[in-house]
């Protein structure tokens, strides 16, 4: 029953791929020569924002649809691809990923009327397939394989929630995986797709009752047409949809006019008894909280009166269970690191609340219930450790956990003792583990294999101090007995935002770089939710600055600790982190020796008036209010460019269905850092299509990965695996 929150989605290793040429190439690049690119027209286009002129050369691009914006994309797509194809350690490092990628990879099941429902992919599957499966050790079958749907991944698998009596199956697709998806429906028993469709769906969960006739969601109006990817979405509202029903006869069950910016969601309880709604002020981490009882779960009440819980929207409010007339929360009220209280329906006063875990030295991550008892995942310094507590608040035991990583996802039901699990780290590909509650017992449901030796790297977190004297959290992650001797190829990848922690996780691309003898930092940067809300705020609105002084200082740090040297040393982000790299690269430029900025949010001065741009402004702030603009246009990357400064070389992505950070912020910045770049090192933009901001096939995937890391690379100076090793 978690609340839907608009957010930038954070990938924490960027993507990237080879499309075009996988002919084995031997012509050797010289970095320095001077790159012809695309004639890129210049308005002469002024905005003014309250007496501060503001030059916008670019705008244009920001109509995705016109044949000049599609030519300069093909034109600059030919440069960044013929750039790329003379990369000699290109097609190495393509084959070494794609091999290590090549292994099975299973999720987390769901529990539902006593099966489980799962993805999996085999390998190099562009999208995982769901299956059914009555017990553990039973044979699984498929029920939905969606690269059926598309040959080429073009159409996506969003999500998917069974019914509770397990009869059908609700699944969201999306085109290209935009966030605009198409609700379909499916009898599990026979595997046929019913007539109901729901369209114009956009940051939305779906919720059956228990009934299994209906679930709730929430929609959009529908944009006008051709403008689904920029248009700025408002008015969201909560429906019912009845199976065997068209759209157009779905039930309204709650809109606020009065806040067309407000995004609303939701959810009903394990018990079928509650309704809860949720509505939240764009990406805060707060939200205000309503119920409604359903009565009879297997003969709901659609039209219950709704009822307010906690309105100030002061804090998070989720409901994680109910027992009679208890409710029990997650809860950031007076906690900033997150707590666990029960409440009464019949008195839900924040005075009378009963604290189940108080607020601790970690930050909740989430709490749930399971066979009676409470699991909270909690999260120290970027580490996770589960414990399981009565609802008394009495400490029981905890989930056990293989070493030090990261908790990606946790199943479970408050009717059941089973859980599921998963277990990730920068060396420990993801491990699924079933536990059982009453036994203490614990059995791995799924482990990879994957063709590399963990034991020949090591991973440590050390501490560094920022501008302030801030201390931060850093990840390093790097070959045995590596050398310091400044002169090792590293990444430092960040991202510092929408209260979102950067934790251990594996990725197939991080063993590639290690054989080759790179090191991989990932500091917690101040915007991100390491020590909890209060380490959020001291990174958003008009305190922005100090996630970009915690990221340039991580690389102070290496460089003095002669890990690297500027020339040595590269910058990644996606997104936010997109941001952060366009920021970092503006404000100091000859710190590093290349970048890679994945689809950043880079004009700060327009970002909300497209698509969920607008659900940011409690991040951000808004260049429409006089002191918001001064803080934004200080640091805003395509603002802050400067003709005849000598950039690093660097290299953009975006794609063409990306309707959460549109692909104008890429395409204006990358027009004008390489009109405004003083000196030969490359700057080239990368464009996919039929993928969006958070997903893209496995092929696509392999493509795009490879292309970033060897750019990367071979910038640093990496040309070949044995020169590398060797060092």
């Amino acid at each position: 029953m978690k609340k839907i929150i608009c957010i930038l989605i954070v990938l924490a290793m960027p993507w990237a791929g080879n499309l075009y040429a996988q002919e084995k190439s031997t012509a050797k690049l010289p970095v320095k020569k001077e790159l012809q690119y695309p004639k890129t027209h210049r308005d002469q286009k002024v905005d003014n924002y309250f007496g501060t002129k503001v030059s916008v050369p670019y705008n244009w691009m920001e109509s995705l649809n016109s044949p000049q914006v599609k030519k300069w994309v093909q034109e600059e797509n030919k440069v960044t691809f013929s750039y790329l194809d003379k990369i000699p350690i290109r097609n190495w490092m393509h084959d070494e990923y794609k091999k290590l990628y090549n292994y099975e990879k299973v999720g987390v099941p769901d529990m539902e009327a006593g099966k489980l429902f799962y993805r999996k992919n085999s390998g190099l599957q562009n999208q995982s397939v769901i299956y059914e499966q009555a017990t553990p050790g039973s044979k699984p079958r498929v029920l939905l394989d969606p690269n059926k749907l598309s040959p080429d991944g073009s159409i996506a698998l969003a999500s998917y929630v069974v019914s509770p009596d397990g009869k059908y199956m609700a699944y969201a697709l999306s085109q290209g995986g935009s966030d605009w998806r198409e609700i379909h429906v499916m009898d599990i028993s026979t595997g046929k797709e019913l007539k109901d469709v729901i369209k114009w769906v956009k940051f939305s969960g779906i919720s059956w009752t228990k009934d299994g006739k209906g679930f709730f969601y929430a929609r959009f109006p529908a944009p006008p047409k051709g403008e689904m990817i920029s248009q700025q979405v408002k008015n969201q509202k909560l429906y019912y949809h009845k199976i065997g029903t068209s759209e157009s006869s779905d039930k309204l069950i709650y809109a606020r006019p009065d806040k067309p910016k407000w995004g609303i969601g939701g959810g009903v309880s394990e018990s079928g008894k509650y309704l809860f709604i949720y509505m939240y002020n764009g990406a805060a981490s707060k939200n205000v909280l309503y119920y409604a009882e359903l009565g009879q779960p297997k003969n709901p009440d659609i039209g219950a009166k709704i009822k307010p819980l906690y309105t100030a929207n002061d804090a998070s409010y989720d409901p994680i269970g109910t027992d009679g007339d208890t409710i029990y929360l997650q809860t950031t009220n007076d906690a900033p690191k997150g707590k666990v209280v029960a409440a009464k329906f019949s008195d839900p006063s924040i005075d009378h609340w009963k604290t189940i875990v108080p607020e601790g030295k970690g930050v909740i991550q989430s709490a749930q219930m399971s066979d009676g008892k409470i699991v909270v995942e909690n999260m120290i310094v970027a580490k996770n450790k589960v414990h399981i507590y009565d609802t008394n608040g009495k400490l029981e035991k905890d989930l056990p956990l293989p070493g030090i990583g990261s908790v990606s996802s946790i199943s479970a039901r408050n009717d059941t003792p089973d859980l599921y699990y998963s277990f990730t780290s920068y060396l420990y590909p993801t491990t699924v583990y079933k536990y059982n509650m009453k036994t203490g017992e614990r059995s791995v449901f799924f482990k990879p294999k994957v063709d590399f030796n963990p034991s020949d790297y090591v991973k440590k977190q050390i501490f560094y101090k920022s501008k302030d004297g801030t201390m931060v959290p850093m990840f390093i992650t790097e070959r045995k007995g590596l050398k310091k001797n400044s002169d090792n190829p590293t990444v430092l990848y960040g991202y510092g935002g929408f209260d979102i922690t950067i934790t251990p996780r594996f990725n197939p691309m991080l063993p590639v770089w290690l054989k080759m003898g790179g090191v991989y930092a990932v500091p917690n940067l101040r915007g991100g939710g390491v020590y909890g809300e209060k380490w959020h705020e001291a990174g958003m609105l008009n305190h922005k600055q100090n996630v970009f002084n915690d990221f340039i200082y991580a690389a102070k740090y290496l460089i003095d600790r002669k890990v690297t040297k500027p020339s040595r040393l590269a910058i990644q982000g996606y997104s936010n982190g997109g941001l952060l790299v366009g920021a970092t690269i503006t404000q100091r430029p000859d710190l590093f020796g290349a970048a890679y900025a994945g689809a950043g949010v880079m004009d700060m001065l327009r970002y909300q008036k497209f698509s969920g741009g607008d659900y940011w402004t409690t991040e951000y702030g808004s260049s429409d209010k006089p002191k918001d603009f001064k803080w934004l246009y200080a640091y805003s990357p395509l603002h802050n460019l400067k003709k005849g400064t000598c950039y690093p070389p660097t290299i953009i992505t975006t794609a063409d269905h990306d309707d959460r950070v549109v692909p104008s912020h890429s395409y204006k910045f990358t027009a004008k850092m390489q009109y405004d770049q003083g000196c030969n090192n490359p700057v080239l933009i990368r464009v996919e299509t039929e993928t969006s901001h958070g997903y893209m096939p496995t092929d696509k995937r392999i493509a795009q990965t490879t292309d970033v890391w060897a750019f990367i690379a071979h910038n640093l100076g990496v040309d070949s695996p044995q020169e590398t090793s060797s060092k």
